[in-house]
């Protein structure tokens, strides 16, 4: 395979040792922030690590699945690629979730393992396990180097995919000994890989074609994705927005590309999202998705969704065009050029009578749905109702990290974003246990800003060690668990659907604010209405990390919701 490089300031030839190339191989590539653990395969790898604190900082995770989410965080907060480190055997498989996690929501990662020794391979080794094998399905791409010669143009190739096109988790496993051997090293940065295309060129044509459509549409309506934002796209999709006057709608991991409050934005589609944008993209005449791959919690049935719409797909991955809705244009490319491209030819509209529709639908929701969920109504406290005054203390301008569950549907559909890269969730997988590490590095990746996890009483246990790594990094993040004392969403299913038999969803749940206390957390337990207020003011004021837990209506359900298999016009307000 044909490797093109760049020169950098690394090109000198220094005769090294392949763990401190690996440290200049991570410094060329600007990866001065990594997460990991240690463990016998990697130990090369941290002794050298130990020599050059002045370049690299790393942060110690209590689990590998915490380096993972935390790199993550980064990624997502940063725009940078997130490098953890693990050792070989179950170091290396404990970092399969969060690899799966980034596989599916296209997050950059760089994962670096150690391995056996290379005379060892195959052999059933201690803690020898074939981590090639197993990440295989879940990365963009993986490598064994078992000879010290191979870490820089296998490093940089490494860097070069994980960030270029649709970016995704790239694994490097690499055996003890290439790890101790020395060779002569120089880094140059890879800028080619021959039969590797990230990017696809544009097509003129289609780009007219999808123009014409546009401008012809009456009721056109688009869905966005985290497309536009991993594209950069930000400024080139409001832009298009704006001129075309188009409701735009967006999943989950697409929010923040434009201010929640723009008069275009038209809420959430999907299983949790608005009333609006569900039952309308059954009525709309073109439907525009843009960095978006039309994932089932979306579409809900593909046998009834979208039928009477002529769909333009702008997408930079070509295997998403036709997966789940067939395109009848597709616009391949970064969404940046793409968008910028074809808002020349978009004619000014603001189609009044069409977006009275959605603020029909939407007077509908709010009476029946929002009031009840964020002003208080209840004689409990609700989750809507947390967030809602969240927003009021952070003005909008917080990164919100979700977990996963009905606290992230509700954070999500309530959470006030003024700026992009303000929403980090665990999207595609609904990894539970994903906002406590990820926010840590949120929070490490953009310092400026204050970042706040919204966390449900069962998610956090799952990575609850992570506190350690705020108590010894003194990492300022405010958490927030809202404890109704079940598996909340499932617990949800279970009522809808299974005749209230709440099978295993019950939480016993530990005293919260000792654990706080144990690792020297600020914290507070509220129960009433009075205390919500002053807590959460007191909470975002702190300089400091703070734990907040709240505890609210055990039973309360999130609605609007679309039940398995239904269409997305079938959506049910109660």
């Amino acid at each position: 395979m044909d490797v093109k490089t760049q020169n950098t300031s690394d090109t000198a030839t220094t005769t090294m040792t392949g763990s401190e190339a690996l440290i200049h191989c991570l410094v060329a590539e600007g990866a001065d922030l990594i997460y990991g653990y240690p463990g016998g395969a990697i130990m090369p790898f941290y002794d050298e690590l130990h020599k050059h604190q002045d370049k690299i900082k790393h942060v110690l995770t209590r689990h590998e699945q915490g380096a993972t989410h935390a790199a993550q965080g980064f990624a997502r907060a940063t725009g940078k690629v997130g490098v953890a480190i693990a050792t070989s055997g179950p170091g290396a498989t404990n970092l399969i979730t969060g690899i799966a996690d980034a596989q599916i929501d296209s997050t950059p990662m760089v994962c670096i393992t150690g391995q056996v020794g290379s005379h060892l391979l195959g052999s059933d080794a201690f803690q020898e396990t074939d981590i090639i094998g197993i990440s295989t399905p879940v990365t963009k791409w993986n490598h064994q180097i078992t000879r010290a010669e191979e870490i820089p143009e296998v490093l940089a190739k490494a860097f070069y995919i994980a960030r270029s096109g649709r970016p995704g988790p790239v694994l490097i496993d690499i055996t003890k000994d290439a790890q101790f051997a020395e060779f002569d090293f120089a880094y140059a940065k890879c800028e080619y890989i021959r039969s590797y295309t990230p990017t696809p060129a544009i097509n003129e044509t289609e780009i007219a074609r999808a123009a014409q459509l546009i401008n012809e549409a009456k009721k056109p309506m688009i869905v966005w994705g985290q497309g536009v934002i991993l594209g950069e796209a930000e400024n080139e999709f409001k832009a298009f927005v704006e001129k075309s006057g188009i409701p735009a709608a967006w999943t989950i991991l697409g929010v923040s590309a434009i201010p929640t409050e723009h008069p275009l934005n038209v809420g959430m589609v999907g299983m949790h999202g608005n009333y609006a944008p569900n039952v309308l993209t059954n009525d709309c005449d073109v439907l525009i998705a843009i960095g978006m791959r039309f994932d089932d919690r979306v579409t809900g049935n593909l046998a009834t969704y979208a039928k009477q719409a002529k769909v333009i797909h702008f997408e930079i991955d070509p295997a998403e065009v036709n997966k789940n809705v067939k395109a009848d244009i597709a616009v391949l490319g970064n969404s940046k050029e793409t968008l910028a491209k074809i808002l020349p030819h978009i004619e000014q509209k603001s189609h009044k009578a069409w977006h009275q529709k959605f603020k029909d639908l939407y007077a509908i929701e709010y009476e029946k749905v929002i009031k009840n969920d964020i002003l208080p109504t209840k004689e409990g406290l609700t989750m809507g109702e947390v967030v809602n005054l969240i927003n009021k203390q952070t003005n909008g301008e917080a990164i919100i990290v979700t977990d996963v569950g009905q606290h992230q549907m509700v954070g999500i559909r309530y959470a006030d974003f003024k700026k992009s890269k303000s929403n980090i969730t665990s999207g595609g997988l609904g990894t539970m246990g994903f906002a406590l590490p990820a926010a840590i590095g949120a929070k490490m990746g953009a310092p400026e800003r204050e970042v706040v996890a919204i966390i449900g009483d069962g998610g956090y246990q799952m990575t609850i060690q992570e506190l350690g790594v705020i108590f010894q990094a003194e990492v300022p993040v405010k958490i927030v668990v809202l404890n109704n004392e079940f598996l909340g969403m499932v617990r949800q299913w279970q009522q809808l659907f299974f005749d209230k038999r709440y099978a295993s969803t019950t939480m016993k749940n530990p005293n919260f604010c000792k654990i706080a206390d144990a690792y020297e957390i600020e914290n507070q337990k509220v129960s009433t209405r009075e205390e919500l207020g002053p807590a959460i003011e007191k909470m975002i004021a702190s300089k400091d990390s703070f734990f907040l837990e709240v505890m609210v209506e055990k039973e309360d359900n999130v609605f609007p919701m679309i039940p398995t298999g239904a269409s997305v016009s079938d959506i049910r307000l109660e």
